[in-house]
């Protein structure tokens, strides 16, 4: 046997096992999802094993005409849960981009603490956190009483079980996925751009948006990416935050497997999500690639 033909063995027998457990731990439910999303939702929960195309129609707010009309309440659940993980990618962005800066040109001592306190809330259970949101944003909460006692409003603020409420509770909890792409891309970035962009005359607002911007953009759009995609099929924030007066994709499958026991369904909706977040992965390696072309050129 030849060396190259033993190293080609060895290849394999090592990526064997992995290979394996990603067919069949993570391929394979995606099958059967995909498999149950084309099937007739059962009378009493489960599946019958006959085709039914109409579990993508009910997303797009066409069902069965016989017994349902025209009704977009899903397709409205899926565009809000669009915008809200849009404004809560935006929220971590504007307060973790200056954030990076900052903690950059600290003082390596505080800097590795700093970052431990960006990390810090893992180590803590997510609905104990959570819960501490709804003490601090209810009517009664630390908020409002503060608010009232410096006399800036006069009636509590309706902030609990509202968008802004599930808003305020994912960029919380997605800030450090937002902040550790980021800085990693200012940590990179050449003081001597900097010095040279001023030295040429060059105004702050330019040197930002000719220099910092182009230098930290990989970690924006790494950072937004993986931001994006829990808080799209995030389900318990909304749960808690928002109640039942906020509703995202997430909640809606949650609900459809385990209150309706509508799995075709539930499964046409998380194929649904998984469609949209392999889209926008696309679109990022696409224009990553560009990006590198025009870098080479």
């Amino acid at each position: 046997m030849t060396l190259a033909r033993r190293k080609t063995l060895a290849l394999l027998a090592l990526l064997g096992l992995p290979t394996a457990f990603l067919v069949v731990f993570f391929l394979g439910p995606l099958a059967i999802m995909l498999v149950y999303s084309w099937l007739t939702p059962g009378l009493y929960g489960g599946v019958e094993w006959e085709f039914f195309h109409i579990n993508y129609g009910r997303i797009l707010g066409w069902a069965d005409t016989r017994y349902e009309k025209f009704d977009p309440v899903y397709l409205m659940i899926f565009l809000r849960s669009l915008r809200l993980a849009g404004l809560t990618v935006l929220c971590a962005l504007v307060i973790c981009y200056p954030a990076a800066f900052w903690i950059s040109r600290m003082r390596p001592s505080l800097r590795n603490l700093a970052l431990f306190a960006i990390t810090l809330p893992f180590f803590v259970s997510l609905i104990v956190r959570l819960f501490a949101w709804v003490l601090i944003l209810r009517p009664t909460g630390f908020l409002n009483q503060a608010l009232m006692g410096t006399g800036l409003i006069d009636a509590p603020l309706a902030i609990i079980y509202t968008d802004a409420a599930v808003i305020i509770g994912m960029t919380y909890v997605f800030i450090p996925f937002m902040f550790l792409p980021l800085y990693t891309s200012v940590e990179k970035l050449d003081p001597a751009l900097l010095e040279a962009s001023a030295d040429l005359g060059a105004t702050r607002l330019q040197t930002f948006w000719r220099v910092i911007l182009p230098a930290t953009a990989p970690g924006i759009v790494a950072g937004s990416v993986i931001t994006f995609i829990p808080a799209l099929g995030n389900f318990i924030v909304p749960s808690v935050l928002g109640g039942a007066k906020v509703m995202m994709i997430g909640n809606l499958i949650e609900q459809q497997f385990l209150s309706a026991r509508n799995w075709p369904f539930g499964a046409a909706l998380a194929m649904l999500l998984m469609a949209a977040v392999l889209v926008l992965l696309l679109v990022q390696l696409k224009l990553a690639r560009i990006k590198r072309k025009g870098g080479s050129t």
